[in-house]
């Protein structure tokens, strides 16, 4: 998905509403041959051991946060209900239960129900689930506002049926992966920020990173990690909320750490035996 230039870069999907695009990230300077190339760590015994005792500290601290069934709640900082959010810990509402083509649906009609909306509407939309046609018009009816999806539905199946664009991130011409090869595109939200909220709109911010490319050996796409921040506009329609437009830049990005990069057969297994979540704020 990107956004607020009206264009793209490179053979990606193209413009969304009110010209702004909706596609799936791609790395900038996509690497060659397989996983295994970061540099190993040098760190010192004693070092390990204050590593390792920071994390026991952290762990005890998140459990002893979360302690109780989560039944009641506190009053906020608005006074209305709801602890009052907290930047490194989890808050508010449960997640919804309700489902619409695998995509979380029924969101309140509060700040918390518009953030969690936006969280789970980018992780569907930066999935691989948009490059399946069938899926994608799914995703598509159970994301946007009516007017929208009708506006959008033609273009993204012209978008990402392109075979040069399909080819260019090694993909088939129906958008499968190659024999052996384990397409991974998946957006993992690290947090959300209410910029506008009123009785029938919203403004949502999400900050998330990006796992894009093909596990497989002899991949000449490895999987990637990006980071980006989407800036969705949501409209309350038939009690829930629906995308209206949204855009996108790059960052905030973190330092990388001194990791190992994991084989592309470990890349593969990973994503496939670890699920993903429905995002609740």
């Amino acid at each position: 998905m990107s956004h607020g230039d009206g264009g793209y870069r490179g053979d990606h999907p193209g413009d969304g509403p009110g010209g702004h695009q909706t596609r799936t990230r791609l790395p900038d300077e996509p690497g060659t041959g397989t996983y295994g190339g970061g540099r190993r760590s040098s760190r010192s015994p004693r070092g390990l051991v204050g590593v390792v005792g920071v994390v026991v500290l952290l762990i005890a601290a998140i459990a002893f946060a979360n302690r109780g069934d989560g039944g009641g709640e506190s009053p906020g900082k608005d006074g209305k209900g709801g602890p009052a959010a907290r930047a490194t810990a989890p808050t508010g509402e449960r997640p919804v239960t309700g489902s619409e083509a695998g995509i979380a649906t029924g969101f309140p009609r509060t700040e918390q129900g518009a953030e969690s909306a936006a969280a789970n509407y980018v992780v569907a939309l930066s999935g691989d689930g948009m490059f399946d046609a069938e899926t994608r018009r799914d995703i598509v009816e159970a994301v946007y506002s009516p007017r929208v999806a009708s506006e959008r539905r033609a273009e993204l199946d012209r978008a990402y049926s392109r075979e040069k664009f399909l080819a260019g991130i090694g993909l088939e011409s129906d958008g499968s992966a190659p024999e052996g090869m384990t397409f991974v595109a998946r957006a993992n939200p690290v947090g959300t920020k209410v910029e506008k909220f009123g009785n029938d709109s919203a403004t949502v911010a999400v900050w998330y990173s990006q796992l894009f490319g093909l596990a497989g050996e002899g991949s000449k796409n490895p999987v990637t990690e990006g980071w980006y921040t989407n800036t969705l506009e949501l409209q309350w329609l038939d009690n829930d909320w629906k995308v209206a437009d949204f855009q996108e830049k790059d960052g905030p990005t973190p330092v990388g750490r001194d990791q190992v990069a994991s084989s592309a057969e470990e890349m593969a297994e990973a994503v496939e035996g670890f699920g993903g979540f429905t995002y609740a704020r």
